[in-house]
């Protein structure tokens, strides 16, 4: 599996970190990456005292933050449990981070558009429609950002900001939301649609073409190209990811 980019702040680089920070990582990737399956118990907290060598009251704290993540249940003498995959706050950033880190790249890359083809083209249709002047000028600037931009690094954070904020033009607080939480698992696929030595002149056209929907106010047009964007997306990624396998095999 490729190396992903650090968007964590429980990241498993223990250098520099604190120890709360380094067994929230460690246990939420054995639970989220399935060593730890739902309905099993966490390692006795004796056990983990002496795996961390850290006191009491801070494997506790660790162990609070799983619970606040939904990934484990906690109860006085029973010790914590996993819970069910489908009680997880998967969009949590952490919880999405070990999810991105514990899938094979295809399943994730899949996952992710599955996603993206139910969200964006609906939340671009909307934008169409609910979109203030000010917020059709932001989207308008992160493609410029897009077009002015003359390497990958410098492409990724106007790109993220182009989807972030059509999903914050759609006027929907909770379709904002979660247009920022999919930044992650975003940036990911940006990053790795990145290796196709022409993705800059690719991409552009297909935002150029939703922006202009956008700015038109035409629901129609926003909704088709975000889907054409998607699918052309998944072919470049397809393309990516079966040249890695054959490199590999």
């Amino acid at each position: 599996m490729k190396s992903r980019a650090d968007h964590s702040t429980y990241s498993l680089k223990p250098e520099g970190k604190s120890m709360h920070g380094r067994i929230v990582g460690e246990l939420g990737l054995s639970i989220v990456g399935g060593e730890l399956k739902p309905g099993d118990r966490l390692p006795a907290e004796a056990a983990l005292l002496e795996r961390y060598e850290v006191s009491r009251p801070v494997l506790r704290e660790a162990i609070r933050v799983l619970v606040a993540k939904g990934l484990v249940i906690s109860r006085q003498r029973a010790g914590a449990t996993v819970r069910p995959r489908n009680e997880w706050h998967l969009l949590d950033p952490d919880v999405l981070y070990w999810l991105i880190q514990a899938k094979p790249q295809q399943e994730f890359v899949n996952t992710l558009l599955e996603v993206r083809r139910i969200f964006e083209p609906a939340a671009a249709a909307l934008a169409a429609k609910a979109a203030t002047e000010a917020q059709l000028q932001a989207i308008g600037a992160a493609y410029a950002g897009m077009e002015a931009a003359t390497t990958t690094e410098e492409l990724l954070e106007p790109d993220l900001a182009f989807h972030r904020r059509i999903a914050e033009a759609t006027g929907n607080d909770l379709l904002a939301y979660i247009g920022n939480m999919l930044s992650l698992a975003l940036r990911e696929s940006i990053i790795l649609s990145s290796q196709m030595p022409n993705t800059h002149a690719l991409s552009l056209p297909r935002h150029k073409a939703i922006l202009t929907a956008l700015r038109n106010r035409d629901p129609l047009g926003a909704r088709q190209a975000t889907v054409v964007q998607l699918e052309e997306t998944g072919d470049d990624l397809s393309t990516i990811l079966s040249k890695d396998r054959v490199n590999l095999a």
